[in-house]
């Protein structure tokens, strides 16, 4: 199983969605977490919405912080778009989804943030499986 951290400031739009899809499309084979650097400590209503169109409740998650996510090793670890506010977290694999923050973007970008977070995911998930 590979564990995949998502982190992005306020974990309440963008590592909330990327965990929910990597959850949806890795199934059992990932174990998906996310958290922020400076977590809001809720889920943007706007966020469980938008999720709710693809058939994912956000619902009962909550905005959790890097100290929440325990020591283990991970993967891969991926920030969005948070910059100096994310710390350096190991991992076997890194990257750097520069994604904007949605929470102040119309629906139509919202949902294009939220789509190109299910794409960057599906491909992340595959890359993971051609490295076992």
């Amino acid at each position: 199983m590979k564990r995949i951290l998502f982190v992005c400031v306020e974990n309440s739009n963008r590592s909330q969605m990327a965990e929910a899809f990597a959850r949806l499309h890795g199934g059992a084979r990932v174990e998906a977490c996310s958290a922020g650097s400076r977590p809001s400590g809720s889920i943007n209503p706007r966020a469980v919405a938008m999720m709710v169109e693809r058939g994912i409740n956000l619902s009962t998650q909550h905005s959790k912080s890097l100290q929440d996510i325990g020591d283990e090793p991970f993967d891969a670890v991926v920030t969005m778009g948070c910059g100096d506010a994310c710390p350096w977290i190991p991992a076997t694999r890194r990257a750097d989804w520069a994604l904007p923050d949605p929470k102040n973007l119309g629906d139509a970008e919202f949902r294009s943030v939220r789509d190109d977070i299910e794409r960057r995911v599906i491909a992340l998930l595959h890359e993971l499986e051609t490295q076992a």
